[in-house]
């Protein structure tokens, strides 16, 4: 074979490695803030609707009741990380074309590491710092991302505008 041959044979090669690398590209901070104000409309506002006028007797009850708001977070947690389990998406995700992976195998998380991710995000969001790391990392990840290796990742770049 000559060298000519051999070294376009070897070029070839390292292109279709490169090919098949995927490329990422990280979720923007406000499509994610997009996302979760969707999240809130469409999961969080029935849940609290129902506890509040079906389980109880009206919004006085719900007000003066500690454990009313407490169940409404609880539940939107427990449905928030199935839909992250099951889809790797919520509604508020999927219509901005965001996706939860975990950061190394680019694989959907588990229920429990799901569940702590929401734990966290509360967390995160009652000390404002882990909303605020975003804006100093290249990978755009919140501290709930960090804590659970996970990133959120653009899942249709054709659709993704903001």
């Amino acid at each position: 074979m000559r060298f000519r041959k051999l070294k376009q044979q070897t070029k070839n090669k390292t292109t279709t490695k490169d090919d098949k690398k995927e490329k990422i590209i990280y979720a923007s901070y406000p499509a994610k803030i997009k996302a979760l104000i969707t999240d809130m409309f469409m999961i969080y506002s029935p849940i609290l609707y129902i506890i509040a006028y079906v389980i109880m007797d009206g919004k006085d009850e719900f007000q003066s009741s500690q454990i009313a708001p407490l169940m409404g977070v609880s539940l939107y947690g427990l449905i928030y990380a199935f839909l992250l389990t099951k889809f790797g998406q919520t509604p508020g995700k999927k219509a901005y074309s965001i996706k939860v992976i975990d950061d190394k195998t680019h694989k959907t998380i588990s229920f429990f590491r799901a569940l702590l991710r929401f734990i966290s995000f509360l967390f995160s969001a009652t000390i404002l710092i882990g909303l605020i790391v975003p804006f100093y990392r290249k990978d755009r990840k919140s501290l709930h991302d960090i804590i659970c290796s996970t990133i959120e990742i653009v899942v249709d770049e054709d659709k993704y505008k903001v």
